[in-house]
């Protein structure tokens, strides 16, 4: 087999391995480039990277994700896992990897059953191709909540949501996507399989593969298969959005909402002018629910048990806050249809950043005292460097997870203005590090950010990832060039 390994140690897919593969499916797990659903697994949704791909497999189970997994370690065939594909961060696209052979894709999108579901243990297995909202959905028909929420819910899914940790809108209350797991069942390296798909929430019998696994981006092993955590459906629902005089006003209110409702405060977002000003320009009909366009504001939602008097203490808290200056102007739903439109704005801006388009998206996150002093330095840092260029600021500051987006001045393309960008992005960078933060929040490494990863990692940290890499993939096969540099 050396003798059909390219210098960099990977073989090339031949025919002998597409017949292999193939007698490992069926009729349509096999995908080849000339097919018109080859392209799409190709595409980065915000046409930052081009993918390469020498061959498109479609499982159905886990045995044969296994079968083709071991297949390719023993060829050295590069593996690149694709789930929604609506990752951020190129993960799911091998690109700007020099003469490495194209890889085998591999769509986990065909294991989309949810396995099991039981509300006395609030426990769901969904396969790896479960879209989040169809798993948010099963839960809902059995009378529970599975919290996990973003936009892209309708076309994300589960195995991609647990590769890279996701965040999303109600990680202030329930946490991240790894907090969410109980087990996972994966495909490592060599083919075999770990059988992790346990409901226990205490298990302490030897390394926590689950956790390891999940933020992993597919690069030591494919999540086939999770248990996730159910909880209790809220009773009642407050939805508000707030004009608020600045960001520490924003901070201040959200203690003072969770001084009066604990941990019912359930999402707490921060939105920028620009944001709702891209909207208005991309979606004329839009109407403000605020109205004058404010400086900032922020969208506030908490849940409790029914008739556990949540409104009550809610527009309390939310009366106090105004009569302090916290708030500005604001707006309550009074019916599921209007928090719906409130919500709307919050889910749209990313939508809107794309039709404008963005130069650069940054995924930051700072302590929670420390966003005023971010948002203002990083600005002073962007000025500094390329002062023309528009911020949108918007994202979770419940959990210190800001969203700080550059776009060229308006009516000037993006190439003129990609150099300075990336400038402006390295100060963005070094203004959140040195606030005790972090380049990658919710989105994951993946590709476009590897080499802002090994710059400012600490050098103990990265060793020990390449350890447990080598460790768990000796061959590198999987996902090579996201997170790690081959």
């Amino acid at each position: 087999m050396a003798d059909d390994l390219g210098r960099h140690g990977y073989g090339a897919v031949t025919e002998s391995d597409l017949q292999a593969l193939s007698a490992m499916t069926d009729a349509a797990g096999v995908i080849l480039p000339a097919d018109d659903r080859f392209a799409p697994h190709l595409q980065e949704p915000r046409d930052k990277l081009q993918g390469r791909g020498a061959l498109l497999l479609r499982p159905r189970t886990t045995a044969e994700v296994a079968a083709m997994i071991a297949h390719c370690n023993a060829r050295r065939l590069p593996v690149i896992p694709i789930s929604g594909g609506t990752g951020l961060v190129g993960g799911q696209v091998f690109a700007d990897m020099g003469n490495l052979p194209d890889p085998v894709l591999i769509s986990l999108a065909r294991m989309d059953r949810i396995r099991d579901i039981d509300p006395r243990d609030s426990v769901l297995v969904a396969e790896a191709g479960v879209t989040l909202e169809a798993a948010q959905n099963a839960a809902a028909e059995v009378g529970r909540l599975f919290p996990l929420s973003m936009a892209s819910q309708g076309s994300c899914c589960i195995g991609g949501n647990l590769a890279t940790n996701a965040g999303g809108v109600q990680v202030l209350r329930y946490g991240n996507a790894r907090d969410l797991v109980l087990g996972v069942e994966a495909v490592l390296a060599d083919g075999s399989v770990h059988h992790g798909l346990k409901r226990l929430r205490k298990d302490n019998m030897g390394y926590d593969l689950r956790g390891l696994l999940v933020g992993s981006e597919g690069t030591l092993g494919i999540i086939t298969a999770a248990s996730l955590k159910l909880f209790t459906q809220p009773g009642e629902r407050v939805t508000a959005m707030l004009a608020v005089p600045s960001p520490s006003a924003a901070i201040d209110l959200l203690g003072a909402m969770r001084a009066r409702l604990g941990d019912g405060v359930t999402a707490f977002e921060l939105i920028a002018a620009q944001g709702p000003a891209f909207i208005a320009a991309h979606f004329p009909d839009w109407r403000d629910p605020l109205g004058g366009m404010p400086p900032w504001r922020v969208l506030v939602e908490a849940t409790g048990p029914a008739e556990g008097g949540l409104t009550a203490r809610a527009e309390a808290a939310l009366a106090e806050a105004m009569e302090a200056g916290l708030a500005e102007d604001g707006v309550v739903a009074t019916s599921e249809a209007q928090a719906a439109a409130l919500w709307w704005l919050r889910e749209t801006i990313p939508e809107a950043n794309r039709k404008t388009g963005a130069l650069v998206s940054h995924d930051t996150s700072v302590p929670l005292s420390a966003i005023p002093r971010f948002i203002e330095e990083a600005s002073a840092a962007v000025a500094a460097v390329a002062p023309r260029l528009r911020i949108n600021c918007f994202g979770h500051v419940g959990d210190g997870n800001l969203h700080y987006n550059l776009f060229p001045p308006a009516g000037e393309g993006r190439e003129a203005w990609r150099a300075p960008a990336r400038a402006a992005s390295e100060a963005v960078h070094a203004v959140a590090l040195s606030l005790g933060g972090s380049i990658a929040a919710e989105h994951g490494i993946g590709r476009i950010k590897r080499d802002a990863l090994a710059a400012t990692l600490d050098p103990a940290k990265l060793a020990a990832m390449r350890a447990i890499k080598t460790a768990l993939d000796p061959h590198w096969i999987l996902n090579p060039g996201a997170v790690l540099a081959p």
